[in-house]
Parts: C-alpha cells; sequence; structure tokens
C-alpha cells in the first residue's frame, strides 16, 4: 500500500497546484489594472518568504544542510522566481490572455529539453511524444486564430517566452537541492534571495502610485496572489519534484487550460463542447505518457 501511496501522493499535490496557478492570469489582471507589474511581483514575493520563514523558524530548521546549497539556491531563485515572476507579470499586462496561455506550451518543452543537456534527465520518445500531445491538445483547445501576435503585444508575447525559459531552467536544475534539503526550507532559500532583487525594485515601482487611493479589496487580492498562487503551488510543485521527474512536473502546466475552462463552466455558465472533450483527451493522454514510468523507489 504505501508504494502506492507514494506513486500517486505527487500527482495528487501537482493538480491542485495547476488550480492555484491557474487563478492567476485572471485575478492578476484585476491587481495590474491599478498596481504596476512589478510591484506585485514584489508584493507576492516578500509574503511567500515571510510565510517560509515563520514556518521553518517555528520548525527549527532554518539553514541549509551544505554551504554550496546556498549558491545553488540563488541560482534557483534567478530562474524560479526573478526572472520567471517579473517576465511573467509583465508579460500579462502587455499580451493577451489567450497568447499568456498558448505561449505556456513552452515550459515543459524547455524544462526536457534544459534536463537532457544537463544530464539530469533522459530524453525518451515516450517523453517527447508525451509532452507534443498533450502540446497539441492545449493548441487546439485554445486555438491559435484567437491570439492576437500583433505589435502591441509582442513586448508581451517575449516576456512570456522568457518566462518559460526561465521557469523550465529551474524545473529541470533544482530538484538536487530540493531533495536534499526537503521542501520548506528550499523554498524559503529560494525566496530570500529573490527578495534581494524583487523588494527592491517592487518598492520603487509602488512609489509611482498613490498607495492610499488603491481599493482595500485590490490588497486583499495582492495577498492572495502572494498566499495562494504563489507560497502553495511553488510548495507544492516543490515537493511533487523531489519525489518524480521535472518533465512530470513540467507537462502537469498543460492542465491549466483545462482547469480555466471548467471554471468557466461552473461559475459562468459556460457550454462544454466537443472540443474541450478532444483537447482533454490529448491532454490527459500525454500527461499519461510522461508520468506513466514513474517508479517510486527513484525517490
Amino acid at each position: 500500500m504505501e508504494p502506492q501511496e507514494r506513486s500517486t501522493a505527487p500527482f495528487l499535490a501537482l493538480i491542485p497546484a495547476q488550480f492555484l496557478f491557474g487563478s492567476l492570469p485572471v485575478i492578476g489582471k484585476l491587481v495590474l489594472a491599478v498596481i504596476p507589474p512589478i510591484a506585485l511581483v514584489g508584493i507576492r514575493t516578500a509574503i511567500t518568504a515571510l510565510i517560509l520563514m515563520i514556518v521553518q523558524i517555528i520548525r527549527g530548521r532554518f539553514w541549509l544542510k551544505e554551504k554550496g546549497d546556498y549558491w545553488r539556491f540563488a541560482f534557483l531563485s534567478l530562474f524560479g522566481v526573478v526572472l520567471n515572476q517579473l517576465f511573467f507579470i509583465s508579460g500579462l499586462s502587455l499580451t493577451t490572455a489567450s497568447n499568456t496561455s498558448l505561449l505556456a506550451v513552452m515550459i515543459p518543452v524547455f524544462a526536457l529539453a534544459v534536463g537532457a543537456l544537463a544530464g539530469f534527465e533522459r530524453l525518451t520518445l515516450i517523453k517527447i511524444v508525451g509532452i507534443a500531445l498533450a502540446a497539441a491538445g492545449v493548441v487546439y483547445l485554445i486555438d491559435p486564430t484567437k491570439a492576437s501576435f500583433s505589435s502591441k503585444t509582442t513586448l508581451g508575447d517575449i516576456c512570456i517566452i522568457i518566462n518559460g525559459l526561465a521557469y523550465g531552467i529551474y524545473v529541470a536544475t533544482s530538484k538536487g537541492a530540493i531533495t536534499r534539503n526537503g521542501t520548506f526550507r528550499s523554498m524559503m532559500w529560494v525566496f530570500i534571495f529573490a527578495c534581494v532583487a524583487c523588494i527592491p525594485l517592487g518598492a520603487l515601482s509602488l512609489s509611482t502610485i498613490d498607495i492610499f487611493a488603491v481599493d482595500p479589496r485590490i490588497w486583499l487580492i495582492a495577498v492572495y496572489i502572494g498566499i495562494g498562487a504563489t507560497a502553495a503551488p511553488y510548495l507544492l510543485n516543490a515537493w511533487a519534484l523531489s519525489k518524480v521527474n521535472p518533465s512530470t512536473v513540467a507537462v502537469f502546466v498543460y492542465l491549466q487550460p483545462l482547469i480555466g475552462f471548467a471554471l468557466a463552466v461552473l461559475f459562468l455558465g459556460e457550454q462544454l463542447d466537443l472540443k474541450f472533450a478532444v483537447a482533454g483527451i490529448l491532454i490527459f493522454a500525454g500527461v499519461f505518457l510522461v508520468t506513466r514510468k514513474f517508479i517510486p523507489s527513484e525517490t
């Protein structure tokens, strides 16, 4: 029974992580209408770091086990938080939601390619086919004709691509350090290092607006983004990453569009159609192919 639990638990953690990450493009647009993108990055980074520091101080597990890991987490924070969040939030404010979702198909591709080049992961035909199937499902669901890759969105589109590359590098290279130090301690140091860049930049950006004129509800949403759309999914992803291959964690990104459509049915009264069913089959088939060779003993 225990091996079965070990084999399914990472996947059960990755699914809610996609729900939480997937909520950001919608609620993020509400906040970005009032608060500058870089300011929002500073806010969500500071909130996440503070929460994790409190937890680890209480647990008495603050310092890392190996001195060399401080440099590794500084590197991971650069790609996993600083570049990832700065380019994602900036891109989100400059392009459309459709473009953002469509360009997100590159994340697992980047993660698998970086992992293979760095020797962290074995490139197999099954994984390539799985990622291609899931990507095809996302593209079919979103419909590229709805995306608008015009000059008005070009800068935002480039930001989203850089965001995908940065996150792919982070996912592909973080497994070893996270496994050694544990999820909470690892993520705490990733966000502590990220604060060095994100908080000063965020404070400078925030100084350009009248913070007292911002609706309190916007601040509450910003706090949710820091806790629900940042700290929680980063922890869930990191814990799953310590148990399974990077490509497995990355391919779950493809569930986000399905989750978005399902939420639209529940809360906006939209109707599911054949396109959703076909896309769902392709995405789940791809996820299955990438995850089916998971072996518990590898954790």
